[in-house]
């Protein structure tokens, strides 16, 4: 018989049913609310450290030198994407998994990454004839084994996410990049060039392994056959198919501009990206983390599933909005100070990526909605939408270099986004009304917010220190989008609610033996 990973609800009178079913209702609560609590504090942390490794390595590093990593990356990306299948997200979407099936899993992800890094060291020599750039060969074999290393961590990660176990995780991240960072910026410091950033890639999965070994106490077995892993695979299989459309729009402009304008301008459109979509996909992942594993749970919950998938929605785009519009009307100042002069025509590009960057924080969501309530053809479906759209501005901005690109991408997805949202909602129970409530507070806040400090920075750019002027002009940026999103637009009590249930613990005694094992059923079943 199987040994099962996580114990399905046993059979039980009507009574016991309805109070175990109120139980894991209220834990499942609980563990999401305080679960967004740790992991988007970790996600601070992480996006503190980026920002001060980046910081770092842009003063010890050269544009030409993060050019050539870009170029590597947009091959290991593209392979990468093949490492997990999508079995990561099967197993956590997964009701009911056993031990047999989570070890066959786990054998399936190692023969992957074993398969991927002996196709990155066969096809380095092709990357660096396409380029035109023979270091790219021992860098591309080098950054090739990442892909065994992530392969060991790949279903430890997935039951600890399964689990609910977002302390830990958290932990591993902030260990993991701390480590990596340090490395990274001691050999940059040391002389060592383009490789200090090889070598920090690698580290990362090699340190995630080891990790997560020590964490989850899960041991695989043998791989098995007929433990029905068939639904698992043709789930991870149209993940995965997912996931390769969406890596093919959202990266060709990075393979595009270093092929045909060289490593430098891909060295500085890298960076004015990452500045711009580095804080906003940390919140991503932070609420994603929490949500997917909790929304698929109440996948037959029609109801209640769409209630919490919005109001995540709500906090993604109240979060993400002054981030973006800080980037459109601060570029300049948050390319000197953080990145330093050398990089000032980073400044141009990160203006004109601030739209895709709010782009991506309306739809990007909608993709693990859809995959938590088994809708992953929808996903893959909107994907191929995406692709020609995307690609055919990048291409229309190529002749102009780094702000070419960038526009015709922001345009692009600012002309995808109403399309995609609405495709995605279609036949979900998520009405129009429903949508427009939960985005509506955050983007006329945000706008409103933009113009006031927009109109206060043209006052007093030349007259104020490019940090005085950030700091105070930012300040009033945020104070203004904050009242107006908790005073004037009501969200005060909303928000206060949220934190409240992040940071307050409530301990209930069971009133009774039958809820007592009532509550044991539901630890072991979450």
């Amino acid at each position: 018989m199987n040994t099962s990973i996580e114990t399905s609800v046993p059979k039980r009178n009507n009574a016991t049913e309805d109070l175990f079913e109120t139980t894991i209702t209220t834990d499942l609560k609980k563990k999401s609310v305080r679960g967004v609590a740790v992991t988007v504090l970790a996600k601070v942390m992480l996006f503190t450290m980026q920002t001060g490794s980046t910081i770092a390595l842009a003063r010890l590093l050269s544009p030409k030198d993060f050019g050539l990593q870009g170029m590597v990356v947009a091959l290991t990306g593209l392979l990468g994407l093949f490492q997990e299948a999508g079995l990561s997200t099967a197993t956590i979407q997964r009701k009911t998994l056993t031990h047999e099936q989570a070890s066959t899993l786990f054998w399936i992800n190692v023969a992957l990454g074993a398969i991927l890094t002996i196709l990155a060291v066969a096809i380095a020599p092709f990357l660096a004839a396409f380029y035109k750039e023979p270091r790219l060969l021992l860098m591309t074999i080098i950054s090739g084994t990442a892909f065994f290393f992530n392969s060991l961590a790949v279903q430890h990660r997935a039951l600890l996410n399964r689990g609910m176990r977002f302390d830990t995780i958290a932990k591993i991240e902030v260990l993991t990049l701390a480590i990596s960072s340090a490395i990274g910026i001691s050999m940059a410091a040391f002389g060592y060039g383009y490789w200090a950033l090889v070598v920090m890639a690698v580290s990362n999965p090699m340190i995630t392994a080891v990790a997560v070994w020590r964490r989850m106490p899960w041991r695989p077995g043998r791989p098995t056959r007929n433990c029905g892993l068939r639904s698992l695979l043709q789930f991870g299989g149209t993940v995965t198919l997912n996931n390769f459309v969406v890596y093919l729009a959202y990266n060709t402009e990075k393979v595009l501009l270093g092929r045909f304008w060289g490593a430098e301008a891909l060295g500085l459109y890298g960076r004015a990206y990452q500045l711009a979509n580095l804080p906003v996909q940390q919140l991503n992942s932070a609420i994603s983390t929490v949500a997917y594993p909790a929304l698929s749970r109440l996948q037959t919950e029609t109801e209640r599933l769409n209630r919490s998938f919005l109001k995540g929605y709500s906090l993604i785009i109240s979060l993400t909005v002054p981030v973006t519009i800080s980037c459109a009307v601060f570029a300049e100042e948050i390319v000197y100070i953080l990145l330093g002069p050398k990089w000032t025509g980073a400044a141009a590009v990160l203006r004109l990526l601030a739209p895709t960057v709010l782009a991506l924080a309306l739809v990007n969501p909608f993709g693990w909605f859809l995959q938590a309530t088994n809708r992953a053809g929808r996903s893959l479906n909107i994907a191929f939408l995406i692709v020609p759209v995307v690609i055919l501005g990048i291409v229309a901005g190529l002749s102009h270099g780094p702000t070419g690109v960038a526009l015709g991408y922001s345009a692009a997805m600012v002309l995808l986004v109403a399309p995609i949202i609405g495709w995605s909602k279609y036949g979900t129970g998520i009405t129009t009304r429903d949508y427009w409530n939960s985005i509506k507070r955050p983007m006329v806040s945000g706008v409103s917010a933009g113009l006031a400090g927009w109109v206060v920075k043209s006052a007093f750019e030349r007259a104020v220190n490019p940090i005085l002027l950030l700091m105070l002009v930012g300040a009033l940026l945020l104070s203004v989008y904050v009242f107006i999103l908790l005073v004037v637009m009501g969200q005060k009590s909303l928000y206060a609610d949220l934190l409240s249930q992040m940071f307050h613990r409530t301990h209930q005694a069971p009133t009774n033996s039958r809820e007592q094992g009532a509550n044991h059923a539901t630890r072991n079943s979450e």
